[in-house]
């Protein structure tokens, strides 16, 4: 028995730390990113935004997540969510967000 508990410890810590150096790559590829957002790709050109995630509440962000979901499927090989859009209707998008 006493055995058995020093492998499961011994699996435990190992786990633990592929876990923290996969944490690691992760955190140190999304330092730009503040608490709080999230990274979008948007245009022709598949510029980068960084939006707050408070726009998912609103109805017409949902909408253009729908149009990505219906052409993207959920496969983002950019690593962020790619919102298939002109970047001009995007930024127009934002900026009403933003006054309401």
């Amino acid at each position: 028995m006493g055995i058995r508990l020093m492998g499961i410890a011994h699996a435990k810590q190992k786990l633990q730390r592929t876990l923290s150096a996969r944490i690691r790559m992760v955190s140190t590829s999304s330092i730009d990113v503040p608490k709080g957002h999230f990274a979008v790709y948007v245009g022709e050109f598949k510029k980068r935004f960084v939006i707050p995630i408070a726009y998912l509440n609103y109805p017409l962000f949902q909408d253009l997540l729908n149009l990505a979901e219906e052409e993207f499927g959920y496969d983002h090989p950019m690593g962020g969510l790619t919102i298939p859009c002109s970047e001009e209707y995007f930024i127009s998008l934002t900026s009403a967000l933003n006054c309401s």
